[in-house]
């Protein structure tokens, strides 16, 4: 085998995984080592210097989002070579002793990497502030969904929902799935016209619009995205809704007044730290009359941890918190609800994120106009990654469906589920 800079690098990675190459790896000079199949490309020695002062999946994420690192073939297949060996446990077991680092700084110097840390990709989220105090959550929400209305356009159905939907046999086309969806939250909250609905991080307005149109309600709409606010009242204006609709910048925390009918909150809990989840949960209950219903759609995983690892981190939600299903629903019990519906949808998220991850594709070029060659390479990586999540159950998604009791215990339910 010659011992060129792509056998060498594979040579020592090997030894410290104790396995073969999940996936290839060529050099800037063109060599070329391992499987057949997804190829990891180190365009130029910066690649292998992101990873050399910051080893594992941030260093490989700073890597590819600024360009030096790239995958020919199959991406999700790359990723999934990867999670085999992190399943098995043959990652999570490698350590660098005294003799490994020394063997590292050996290759190198052999192949050039030496050098100053490259400065991290201007998309990195570069937060100040106490963790989970309003401005610093405005800041952390502002990150993410403020980064384009047309970019979220671009790549989400009509309804603008930015959240699982539910694929009914034989559904193939996302916006039919979404309408589903939005139809299924509101016949399990059971709206009827007249109703008051608050949707608690109601993003670009999809549950305001479709609850108002199909089921005559009344609603209010807070999130604290600028550009989410700004979207959201067009829409109302378009849909003539503006008498029956208003969104508002507002906290969670800031809520005040009558209570409501019923209240959802989709896929906002994660970004509600472990801390504030009980102010969170009591909130929603404050704001719900008795017998009303909560519907609170969530991601979770199997223990209380930041949002996907380092590179959600720091991309795409920072101080993102995810939790085990049973921690939501005890917040939830000592808040004062009572469960009485769980409705579990992760077989759902990987045919969304995967038509969000094709549309992206099919308008690479005017992502890129939009925010940038390196942010689009950001939401690559990410829908790739997350639909995986799903498909491998790292992650989960459930709607929870709770009600306020009255003090004499009504539940206000009917006997026969609505919505089946």
């Amino acid at each position: 085998m010659p011992n060129t800079n792509a056998t060498r690098l594979a040579a020592f990675v090997e030894r410290l995984l104790g396995t073969s190459l999940p996936v290839a790896v060529r050099t800037w000079d063109g060599d070329r080592a391992g499987p057949d199949g997804p190829t990891v490309v180190l365009k130029n020695r910066r690649a292998l210097r992101w990873l050399l002062y910051t080893p594992g999946e941030l260093g490989l994420a700073r890597a590819y989002v600024s360009g030096d690192l790239d995958v020919e073939g199959d991406l999700a297949e790359g990723f999934r070579r990867i999670w085999s060996l992190t399943r098995s446990g043959e990652l999570s077991g490698v350590r660098l002793s005294a003799r490994d680092r020394a063997e590292a700084a050996g290759l190198a110097v052999r192949m050039g990497v030496l050098g100053l840390p490259p400065k991290p990709p201007a998309e990195e989220a570069r937060l100040n502030g106490t963790l989970h105090t309003l401005l610093r959550d405005k800041s952390a929400i502002s990150h993410h969904y403020d980064l384009s209305n047309a970019f979220y356009q671009l790549l989400m159905d009509e309804s603008m929902a930015y959240s699982s939907a539910y694929w009914t046999s034989g559904t193939t086309d996302l916006a039919q799935a979404q309408h589903d969806k939005l139809e299924m939250i509101c016949a399990k909250l059971g709206l009827r016209p007249g109703m008051r609905l608050l949707d608690v991080g109601c993003g670009w307005g999809s549950l305001l619009v479709h609850a108002a149109k199909h089921h005559g309600v009344q609603a209010v709409g807070v999130t604290i995205s600028a550009e989410q606010v700004q979207h959201v009242k067009a829409r109302l204006a378009q849909h003539d809704l503006d008498d029956r609709v208003e969104v508002r910048r507002q906290d969670y925390r800031e809520l005040a007044g009558e209570p409501f009918d019923a209240v959802a909150s989709i896929e906002m809990g994660e970004h509600v730290g472990e801390d504030n989840y009980p102010t969170y949960a009591s909130t929603l209950l404050r704001m719900l009359k008795p017998t009303g219903r909560l519907l609170l759609q969530q991601m979770s995983r199997g223990a209380v941890a930041p949002g996907g690892g380092a590179f959600i981190e720091r991309y795409i939600a920072p101080d993102m918190t995810m939790r085990p299903l049973s921690r939501t629903l005890g917040h939830l019990e000592t808040a004062g609800f009572e469960i009485r519906d769980v409705h579990a949808l992760r077989e759902h998220y990987p045919p969304t994120v995967r038509a969000w991850a094709d549309t992206l594709e099919q308008h690479w070029d005017e992502a890129v106009a939009l925010i940038g060659e390196s942010g689009a390479r950001v939401w690559r990586l990410y829908l790739v990654g997350g639909a995986l999540a799903f498909e491998e159950n790292r992650m989960g998604v459930d709607q929870i469906l709770a009600v306020h009791p009255s003090v004499d215990g009504d539940s206000g339910m009917p006997l026969k589920r609505e919505w089946m």
